[in-house]
């Protein structure tokens, strides 16, 4: 017998707060009647028109579904009814109520671009957008960096995608003196085949690339790296059971990302029609998704916090304390703890300059917080990232009322 949905009901006064920043989300609503504003500390150009919200509308679904506290404030702007469900709840929601789903699926996904346009924007100072000319940009990063495997797939890409586009020949003698070189998988897969195999090292997509699919991991692992200022930026290493490349499957819009094997891997998957099919049909697969949505947004939320610290010193602190987060550390815990990159990688992270990011990670290491062990940054005490952090985001919180003051 199937659990039944069992979906709550509360009403909130005009002026209430329902949601608060930083506490914890046990809940997500959607609104019966009445209007809620979503405030935010961090004012996004992009999202402006979506901070009042009507009935039909969801909100508190980000932080539930990624299980983090609150990124935001949500205020009663009338005599509010709203419908509460739970995170446990979301898969039978999905099955009785398949649009509602598709509509929360849908905004996560314009949000993440939203914020991953902003993110690029302030961070390194260039855009997010990219076409299908970028392709042969993107290929000749790797063919200078000697990585062949990447750069043969994104000329290949680039010469289907614009076969009289004005780099084409060039395109085409790069890849006929590199061919020897480079190992390729699955350049013209067969849609129907869900199941496909990445040797390390390959690649699954270039950013610029079209994109009818979403991936799920099966085995193995995929990082996901942008192309910034003609550096190669990391900006995730998925692991099994992820979800990736939702975004160009849902918005018909090109990758704004590469995905390469960072080990052998074993991926599924998924077309457009047989999305749709998985909505009703698979819900606790679409509720990862969902999830996987939630947990990017928060992400990027926190990433574009960190660029309001103009102290480099404060980004890095708060940087490393947002990669515990992630990873679900106990903060107030003394523990060790050894991140998975190093300083150069941490640096190009953030955007910072180079001889900013240096002389941070070297006043770093003398103030002994931190250290280089086999090239990764190693912390004895995570106790004091939290702190260090909390010290440079009220420094920040100061420098700002000083300046607002000065305004007025």
């Amino acid at each position: 017998m199937s659990n039944p949905l069992q979906l709550g009901l509360v009403a909130y006064n005009k002026g209430a707060y329902i949601t608060i920043e930083g506490k914890n989300a046990k809940l997500f609503y959607i609104i019966r009647s009445g209007r809620v504003r979503i405030e935010k500390d961090l004012k996004i150009p992009e999202e402006e028109d979506e901070s009042i919200l009507k009935p039909g509308d969801f909100f508190g679904v980000v932080s539930t579904m990624s299980s983090h506290n609150h990124i935001d404030n949500a205020v009663a702007l009338d005599d509010c009814t709203l419908i509460t469900v739970r995170s446990d709840q979301y898969s039978l929601l999905i099955k009785r109520n398949t649009p509602v789903a598709m509509k929360i699926i849908n905004g996560f996904s314009r949000q993440v671009r939203q914020l991953d346009q902003a993110l690029t924007r302030l961070t390194f100072k260039s855009s997010a957008e990219v076409d299908e000319r970028h392709l042969f940009h993107v290929a000749e990063y790797y063919a200078k960096q000697s990585q062949f495997n990447q750069a043969y797939y994104a000329y290949y890409k680039y010469c289907e995608a614009n076969p009289n586009g004005s780099n084409v020949e060039l395109a085409s003698q790069r890849m006929a003196k590199i061919k020897p070189y480079a190992k390729t998988a699955n350049l013209n897969p067969d849609t129907s085949q869900f199941i496909r195999r990445y040797p390390k090292n390959t690649m699954l997509f270039a950013e610029g690339e079209g994109g009818p699919e979403l991936f799920i991991i099966q085995k193995g692992s995929i990082r996901i790296t942008k192309i910034v200022n003609n550096n190669e930026v990391l900006l995730a290493l998925l692991k099994s059971g992820d979800i990736f490349g939702e975004m160009a499957l849902l918005e018909n819009k090109p990758r704004s990302a590469s995905a390469i094997a960072h080990e052998d891997s074993i991926i599924m998957a998924v077309n457009r029609a047989n999305f749709k099919g998985m909505v009703v049909e698979q819900p606790k697969m679409i509720s990862r998704l969902t999830s996987s949505l939630a947990e990017r947004i928060w992400n990027l939320n926190r990433q574009l916090r960190n660029t309001l610290i103009e102290d480099p010193i404060g980004r890095l602190y708060d940087s490393l304390l947002l990669e515990l987060e992630k990873e679900r550390k106990d903060i107030s815990s003394r523990q060790a703890h050894t991140f998975g990159f190093g300083p150069n990688e941490l640096i190009n992270m953030l955007g910072l300059a180079k001889d900013a990011g240096r002389g941070a990670i070297t006043t770093l290491l003398e103030r002994k917080d931190l250290s280089i062990v086999d090239n990764k940054i190693y912390c004895p005490d995570i106790s004091l990232i939290k702190k260090s952090a909390d010290y440079y985001k009220k420094m920040e919180i100061r420098r700002e009322s000083r300046r607002e003051r000065a305004r007025q």
